[in-house]
């Protein structure tokens, strides 16, 4: 890998775990653990966008792991890790075959495969279904959160891909 693409996968990581980190201290608008906005996914949909799947793959790994250091709460990693290994599969194969006018929807797709993820590791932790009767919230406020975070990285790439591009 050359230095200029290692440079810019640095400062992506290095910006979606500020983005993390500063979404850490703001009050939860809804009260209910797991609801939040994802603002760090911003960064995530712009780099499945732009660059290749184990390029965006080391970008969350790296935040993943770094952000539950930095924010002290290293048993949600395992929470974190399945929902984001659903939700980068997801939006990888949905990225080949929606057009680029419609990245918001990878990332809505996205947080429902997050939210999946972190449910599953739920039922597996807690050994009971009963904590399913929690997956419609998660995927209503997801749902949400995913589409304002996916509009976010769409105007960021249509800002950054070149002028040809007019299906942004």
């Amino acid at each position: 890998m050359k230095a200029g693409k290692l440079t810019r996968l640095a400062l992506l990581t290095a910006l979606a775990l500020i983005i993390f980190i500063v979404e850490l201290h703001f009050p939860n608008l809804i009260p209910l653990p797991g609801v939040k906005l994802g603002l760090a996914n911003i960064i995530t949909v712009y780099a499945v966008y732009k660059y290749s799947p184990k390029e965006v793959a080391l970008i969350v790994a790296a935040r993943l792991i770094l952000g539950a250091f930095f924010g002290g709460n290293v048993s949600a990693l395992m929470y974190s890790g399945a929902g984001a290994a659903l939700c980068l599969a997801g939006m990888l194969l949905i990225k080949k075959v929606i057009p680029y006018r419609y990245i918001w929807l990878s990332s809505v797709v996205g947080a429902i495969l997050h939210n999946t993820g972190q449910i599953i590791v739920a039922v597996l932790v807690v050994g009971s279904f009963a904590v399913v009767s929690y997956y419609p919230i998660l995927i209503i406020s997801g749902c949400i959160a995913g589409a304002f975070t996916g509009i976010c990285a769409q105007l960021l790439l249509k800002r950054d891909l070149p002028e040809k591009r007019s299906d942004v």
